[in-house]
């Protein structure tokens, strides 16, 4: 039934991080300096969501001049438009709870980030992010393009807060349901009676969305408490890299098939998966001009969008390495480390965000050799 989510897509939009915010030592201008703003931030929201609720708090002590918020994790600015909950997961890999950050109000690091304006900036990240999703799902995005003012403007009202029935009867007229219980089922043998091959569902291929980010986290034991803090996004790959679900005779696409599907460089001792499933070209999508859901700011989109396709320099981030070997250490999605077994739809179906992307973080290292640390 539209409208109705499952209980673990309810988890999903009802889930959140406790923050512990600080105001950069640069940005206080009295004393006593500001006890640091504790918040609870929405798993599926976005950080400059949360300035109308962070800046009253500290504005007694904030230098004058034009505001110009960032976040940043131990010195590392934070990408406005990854989801909040991802950050958390792909950063945070013992989690740290309250997630302690630190917000600027000035000197904005634009050589390291895109402009972003607050909400309406985000509004139209989600949308574009929308249409690329529609795009990798039907070849197209013309449903998204096409929708109404008023349905556009109660989607975006939906996901700002969390109001999942809401978002799912709207998102309903995209038409983007892709999976659903026919992937969950096991394909049926050839000999059994057409009435019985039905009961299964559509024997179509699906085209999942899917947002990969992968930290390279060197060599280390596998305590994850010694791995040390990302002090550069050149140390991750973020990346759309989407997944076309296979449909196998007795045998039920998993996690696990996904994830060689993205990251086969990882599996050389199994058959590899045609290279071309996980190469798509999201620059041939067909110009949006026109439409009433336009990117207002083109070059903002095409300097997010080329951030998240470019894969950054693979060969440092897959190193090679003489005691040892590069192999994936951890898979988690949504703040949980699933059993790679699981069903593919079921992650889908109940683990993507709003915007349709499944977001997939990876972290990859060189194992030691243990004859060097015995």
């Amino acid at each position: 039934m539209v409208g109705v989510g499952s209980e673990a897509q309810k988890y999903v939009w009802e889930g959140a991080i406790p923050l512990q915010i600080h105001l950069h030592e640069s940005e206080i201008t009295t004393l006593p300096s500001p006890e640091p703003a504790l918040i609870l931030a929405p798993r599926i929201g976005y950080l400059p969501l949360l300035v109308p609720q962070i800046k009253p708090y500290f504005s007694d002590t904030l230098p004058p001049g034009v505001d110009t918020v960032w976040f940043d994790f131990k010195g590392m600015p934070l990408k406005w438009y990854i989801p909040t909950g991802v950050l958390f997961d792909l950063l945070c890999l013992e989690p740290e709870r309250p997630w302690n950050l630190t917000v600027h109000f000035r000197g904005y690091p634009g050589d390291l980030l895109s402009p972003c304006e607050g909400e309406d900036s985000v509004k139209w990240s989600y949308i574009n992010s929308l249409k690329e999703a529609a795009y990798i799902i039907n070849g197209n995005s013309k449903n998204v393009m096409n929708m109404s003012q008023i349905d556009q403007f109660e989607l975006w009202r939906s996901v700002l807060n969390r109001e999942m029935e809401a978002y799912l009867r709207i998102s309903s007229k995209l038409k983007l349901g892709i999976v659903g219980e026919d992937y969950t089922k096991i394909v049926m043998s050839p000999r059994q009676s057409n009435n019985e091959a039905d009961s299964v569902g559509p024997s179509r291929a699906g085209r999942i969305p899917v947002r990969l980010y992968v930290r390279n986290v060197g060599e280390y034991t596998d305590d994850l408490e010694d791995v040390p803090p990302v002090d550069s996004w050149d140390r991750i790959c973020y990346m759309n890299k989407p997944v076309e679900i296979q449909r196998e005779e007795g045998k039920i696409f998993n996690l696990y098939d996904a994830i060689k599907m993205l990251l086969p460089e990882f599996f050389p001792d199994e058959p590899s998966i045609d290279e071309e499933l996980s190469k798509l070209e999201l620059e041939d999508e067909p110009g949006i001009g026109g439409s009433n859901l336009s990117d207002p700011d083109p070059d903002t989109n095409t300097v997010r969008k080329t951030e998240l396709v470019t894969v950054k320099n693979e060969t440092q981030l897959y190193p090679s390495h003489p005691t040892g070997k590069s192999e994936i250490k951890l898979v988690r999605i949504q703040g949980i480390e699933p059993k790679l077994d699981i069903p593919f739809s079921w992650v889908i179906t109940n683990l993507i965000n709003p915007e349709h992307f499944l977001h997939i973080c990876v972290c990859v290292g060189v194992s030691q050799d243990p004859s060097k640390t015995s």
